[in-house]
């Protein structure tokens, strides 16, 4: 075959790729119910604007789920209501047909805005999505999956470790399936696809979804045919989606003029370039030079460091200059608001003994702030000097941020999770220890900045903290009391509930016989004798309580002071007979302040706190015991204080 027929060739067979493409594009599925005997089938049929000049073989899907035995262009199907289908030609299974219901209006389906998307890494994205299902249908099950080869099994991207934290679904859930996916990295290119189940149907995954490619941002130098000028390019392994706007730096300083994608520079042996995304100018490329291999140049090793306060912090920094030219001046700066003001950070109050750079360790930067503070959260740059040129700090440094440990508590189903709680991730994957009582836990089970209790009994109640070690310095949350508050809310509560109800009875008989229950100011005898001649009129049952330990608000005077400072509390009870009554639970009053003998009122009120107690008869006249704890099972003196 000589060169003008292999010629000819390969431009029919691009032809037939180029025709194939356009008309799949234009791809329908028509509908046409027909009636064979008792049953009720649907014609389908994949059709296209312009007749294929070859034979193709058509791949067909139903509810997203590709169907191995339908290849011709043509089928016949039984109708189900919820069935949808749509078509395509063989490899090119991505320019597919839209999806039609073989019968009604709502059936299963699922359609992507984009097949494919191209992100800047370190960015967000969202991957617009939308499905629908009968109204008479509830969702059981709703997932993304990644699939990251083609013919690969699709994985739930729930169950993907490196995602955790970086994918949310967005919009209405109901019928907006859009997901997000935050700090992309360049491992985050692949195909993700939406699946979704009812109680009646599903919706498969072999159907093609949107493609994701992450790109970072690269400056490629041609030299111009003519003159000193070269052309840079600030180039990605895709085209961008949104088609941004870009932005160039020139040793460090904004080039203001410049904005689009490609520039021409003159070439200067101490010049370097480096291109950003507008919008995005801490996501830059590397710099490179325009001449030669060595011009100005700083680089950062964090975008962003997260650092606990308190612990020290290295700000990782190399920088570079010509080798004829010798270094003049070297400062780091601080800027505490973005597009804020700059101040040489040796001069910025607060930061006396607490930075070390060495300016004389070559090509090192490194920055160390220690004991840190919240208020060292900010944005850090470094700039230096030679005797021919200069670095500037228009391109983005290291943005430090500082948080404290807070712990917090999760308890699900009677497990207890506790989370070494900080304000943002903290950089490089610290080791997190954690106290119980002020002792280190030697074997408790870790994962990360999480403390589990599985399951969480009494003897896990106590006072927890988590700390963060770096070198010989370790810095400490404050402790979290953990279980036994809560024992003490079940027992308030409890008793609350009791009083309220005694209160509520006294009430009722007060109004029945007339009798006023009162706190008084009295002496021993008065009492008695009241008791004994109401005992007399109506048998009541009594509750006499006398000398009880109490924290006055106010100091006594004198002993004898206190022993006439006796506080009576006489409950009276209709009721035909005199018996033994046990009451389970009992008050001990705290914090109450005596009246004076000046005080006319026949009731005084006072602040009580209450806790339960067991077994206590009423006709008790002793001191009341020590309070119990109760068990957590103990349900006659307290309910669970969560479920209030």
């Amino acid at each position: 075959m000589d060169l003008r027929n292999a010629g000819r060739l390969m431009v029919f067979l691009w032809f037939l790729t180029e025709t194939a493409t356009k008309c799949v594009q234009r791809s329908q599925v028509s509908v046409s119910v027909t009636n064979t005997g008792t049953e009720q089938q649907v014609k389908l049929t994949c059709s296209n604007a312009c007749n294929l000049i070859y034979n193709p073989t058509y791949v067909w899907y139903r509810n997203g789920q590709r169907i191995n035995t339908l290849t011709s262009i043509s089928q016949i199907v039984e109708d189900y209501s919820i069935n949808s289908y749509s078509c395509a030609v063989k490899d090119h299974e991505d320019l597919h047909s839209p999806t039609v219901c073989s019968w009604g209006q709502t059936c299963f389906e699922v359609s992507y805005t984009h097949q494919s998307v191209c992100v800047l890494k370190g960015t967000t994205v969202e991957l617009p999505c939308k499905y629908q299902y009968p109204a008479s249908h509830n969702i059981l099950e709703a997932n993304w999956y990644i699939q990251d080869k083609p013919n690969a099994a699709p994985t739930n991207l729930s169950l993907v470790p490196g995602y955790a934290n970086r994918v949310e679904f967005v919009g209405r859930k109901d019928t907006d399936c859009t997901l997000r996916i935050t700090d992309l990295r360049e491992t985050d290119s692949a195909e993700y696809k939406f699946r979704f189940k009812t109680q009646y149907g599903e919706w498969g995954y072999s159907f093609p979804g949107t493609t994701l490619n992450v790109t970072d941002l690269q400056v490629k130098v041609t030299p111009a045919s003519e003159g000193r000028n070269v052309i840079l390019t600030c180039t990605t392994i895709c085209t961008l989606t949104d088609k941004p706007n870009f932005i160039w730096f020139k040793t460090g300083q904004i080039l203001t003029t410049e904005s689009s994608q490609e520039i021409s520079v003159m070439s200067y042996y101490t010049y370097s370039y480096s291109c950003a995304v507008k919008g995005h100018d801490n996501l830059r490329s590397p710099t490179v030079c325009v001449l030669g291999h060595s011009c100005f140049d700083v680089i950062y090793t964090h975008q962003s460091i997260c650092a606990v306060k308190g612990l020290a912090v290295d700000l990782l920094c190399t920088y570079q200059y010509p080798r004829t030219q010798n270094l003049s001046e070297a400062n780091w700066y601080i800027q505490k608001k973005p597009n804020g003001a700059l101040t040489t950070l040796s001069l910025f109050s607060g930061y006396e003994n607490r930075m070390q750079f060495d300016k004389n360790k070559a090509k090192d930067c490194t920055l160390r702030i220690t004991d840190l503070r919240e208020s060292d959260s900010a944005e850090y740059k470094f700039r230096f000097k030679t005797q021919y040129g200069e670095w500037g700090f228009s391109l983005p440094g290291t943005t430090l941020y500082v948080t404290d440990l807070q712990v917090k508590l999760s308890r699900l189903s009677g497990n207890v999770t506790l989370i070494c709680s900080t304000t943002c991730t903290l950089t490089d994957n610290p080791t997190f220890v954690w106290y119980k009582n002020g002792q280190h836990l030697t074997n408790p089970t870790i994962q990360n900045n999480y403390l589990y209790i599985k399951p969480f009994s009494r003897e896990d109640a106590g006072s927890y903290s988590c700390a963060v070690k770096t070198g010989n310095t370790e810095v400490r949350s404050p402790a979290l009391t953990v279980g036994e508050h809560t024992f003490v809310m079940k027992a308030v509560f409890g008793i609350t509930v009791g009083l309220i109800l005694l209160v509520s009875l006294s009430g009722f008989l007060w109004f029945r016989k007339k009798e006023p229950l009162f706190v008084s100011h009295r002496s021993t005898s008065d009492t008695q004798n009241a008791a004994e001649k109401t005992q007399e009129d109506c048998s009541p049952v009594y509750v006499n309580i006398t000398r009880l330990t109490m924290i006055p608000t106010v100091p006594q005077t004198s002993d004898s002071d206190e022993e006439d400072e006796h506080l009576y509390a006489n409950t009276h009870f209709s009721s035909s007979k005199t018996q033994d009554v046990d009451v389970y639970s009992n008050v001990q009053l705290a914090q109450v302040h005596l009246p004076d003998e000046d005080e006319q009122d026949d009731g005084y009120y006072g602040n009580i706190h209450f806790t339960c107690y067991h077994d206590v008869p009423l006709y008790s006249t002793t001191q009341l015991p020590q309070p119990q704890i109760p068990d957590e099972d103990d349900e006659s003196c307290y309910i669970d204080a969560d479920t209030q």
